[in-house]
């Protein structure tokens, strides 16, 4: 049997480009990140860091996934931002060389499908290395 927490977060790892956004409902809303779409997140571990296309620092931080849940689950946590310190749960969902994830505002549930809904967020990864 294939543990797929394990299997995930080795997917995980590296480097990937931002291409989608969606917030409380609207697809292509103005992000809050200046610079973010097309932004290159890296994944080592369970340690985030976002660069803008410039290489400014945007956002970094850990995180905690359940791949037992369905959707499968995942805790963001800020180090840097408005949301420092912060727990914003997610769901995430891994499909051949993309990553898509829906994360609440802070203090909110976790969402529980794919589309966003008022206080949620969703960003949209390409693999890049």
């Amino acid at each position: 049997m294939v543990d797929q927490s394990a299997q995930d977060l080795a997917t995980l790892q590296g480097v990937w480009e931002q291409i989608g956004f969606e917030e409380d409902g609207v697809a292509d809303a103005p992000d809050a990140y200046e610079g973010a779409m097309g932004a290159l997140t890296t994944i080592t571990g369970n340690h985030f860091s976002v660069r803008a296309k410039d290489g400014r620092l945007l956002l970094e931080g850990t995180f905690s996934r359940d791949a037992t849940l369905a959707p499968r689950a995942i805790d963001w946590m800020d180090a840097t931002g408005p949301d420092a310190g912060k727990r914003l749960a997610a769901i995430y969902r891994l499909e051949e060389g993309r990553f898509t994830f829906i994360a609440a505002h802070a203090g909110l549930p976790r969402p529980s499908a794919f589309h966003t809904l008022t206080g949620q967020t969703m960003r949209t990864f390409i693999r890049r290395l």
